[in-house]
């Protein structure tokens, strides 16, 4: 990967064009964690890859790339938040089965649901992407302390929802 970042800083178009589709997938996960709307992660993603084709060369070191790449993302969805200023539904995205799968789908994605817009992004990039703390308050541009309070409040909202669900169950069951 080093080379085709240096190939790309060069202008090799092709360079450029391979390392968008290696972070592709990943580049995807970020913006719906932050989107949801499939529409505006699409949008997200292409002026990403503008922005990125356009300011390739005012990288410094070749091996924050992705990190780069993650915040330029980062920045753009926050763009596109604010020019919505509305909330989005989320959309489901399995097929409906009563099998313990989609019992326990549900739950988790409910729990999930429990925790802020902030929350979720800090636990994507942490769990998901396999940034560490240091790395997520560089591209959120927040304090690591501000990150690490963030994945420990989100951790234990997620801890005390299932607790709180399986109590419930047991009283409703």
């Amino acid at each position: 990967m080093d080379l085709l970042i240096k190939r790309a800083k060069k202008g090799d178009k092709n360079a450029f064009v391979q390392l968008m589709k290696e972070n592709e997938l990943s580049l995807y996960k970020v913006a719906k964690s932050i989107l949801k709307n499939d529409e505006d992660v699409a949008d997200a993603m292409q002026e990403t890859i503008l922005s990125a084709l356009e300011n390739i060369s005012s990288l410094k070191q070749d091996k924050y790339f992705k990190t780069w790449l993650t915040r330029i993302l980062i920045n753009k969805c926050n763009t596109i938040l604010r020019k919505n200023s509305k909330t989005i539904q989320l959309k489901e995205y399995f097929d409906a089965g009563y099998t313990e799968n989609f019992i326990q789908s549900i739950s988790i994605k409910e729990g999930i649901q429990t925790l802020s817009d902030e929350q979720k992004l800090v636990l994507h990039l942490y769990y998901v992407m396999g940034f560490n703390s240091r790395e997520i308050s560089e591209l959120l541009n927040e304090k690591e302390s501000t990150v690490k309070v963030r994945l420990s409040r989100s951790r234990n909202k997620l801890k005390d929802f299932f607790q709180g669900n399986k109590r419930g169950d047991a009283v409703n069951g």
